[in-house]
């Protein structure tokens, strides 16, 4: 993912940074779709907070063993603890700061509004729901704008013609992304009034809501 999305880094290092805003004294943070819990651990890392716990949620048993494999090395505080479930199936602790970092995407459109909804609801007054998406255009025309500027960046990162084809073709029904204004309108049926961009690279952005 770092190579084939702009910015995938610098996004890491914009949340460790936001979570200043929002982690306190026995905090409790998730990160939804955690891989291999890198951001978790890197702001377990950054923050002197003595934070309760950070969760991270993976479907796949893979990126849990991995994620308890880095564990061993990089969870000096003893506070990161990982979990092979589904935001639709758990249920979420009172929390301070939950993260989404190109996962909503993968989630079928019919229940995004019940996890936005379950999020929202899980989070304490003042708490925040960072959330980066790869987004739509509004309309054809921004969408065609979009999709040739990815295939350049692509291409510079040295993905090779018929490799940018097939990774195209092999997220067909798996990728569904909204639009800017189909994310927001979903975080304020939600319940979110307070909601801003806080990153934009072509089509991948980041939006801050707080409850």
């Amino acid at each position: 993912a770092t190579k084939s999305i702009p910015g995938y880094l610098e996004g890491h290092n914009l949340i460790v940074s936001l979570s200043d805003y929002f982690l306190e004294k026995d905090s409790v943070c998730y990160d939804i779709g955690s891989s291999t819990g890198e951001l978790l651990f890197k702001i377990s890392k950054y923050t002197n907070k003595k934070i309760k716990k950070f969760i991270g949620l993976d479907t796949e048993k893979s990126m849990i063993k991995l994620s308890n494999k880095n564990r061993k090395k990089l969870d000096k505080k003893n506070n990161v603890k990982f979990i092979n479930n589904s935001i639709q199936k758990i249920k979420l602790d009172r929390s301070s700061m939950i993260i989404s970092y190109y996962t909503i995407q993968f989630i079928s459109p019919e229940t995004r509004q019940t996890i936005f909804n379950k999020i929202y609801k899980s989070l304490k007054w003042g708490g925040c729901f960072i959330m980066f998406e790869k987004i739509r255009g509004e309309d054809a025309r921004f969408q065609d704008i979009y999709t040739s500027l990815y295939n350049d960046f692509k291409e510079k990162n040295k993905f090779s013609i018929s490799e940018i084809f097939n990774k195209q073709k092999s997220l067909r029904g798996v990728l569904e992304p909204f639009s800017n204004s189909g994310n927001i309108s979903m975080l304020k049926r939600a319940g979110f009034k307070d909601i801003s961009s806080i990153y934009q690279n072509i089509c991948f952005k980041g939006f801050l809501a707080i409850k």
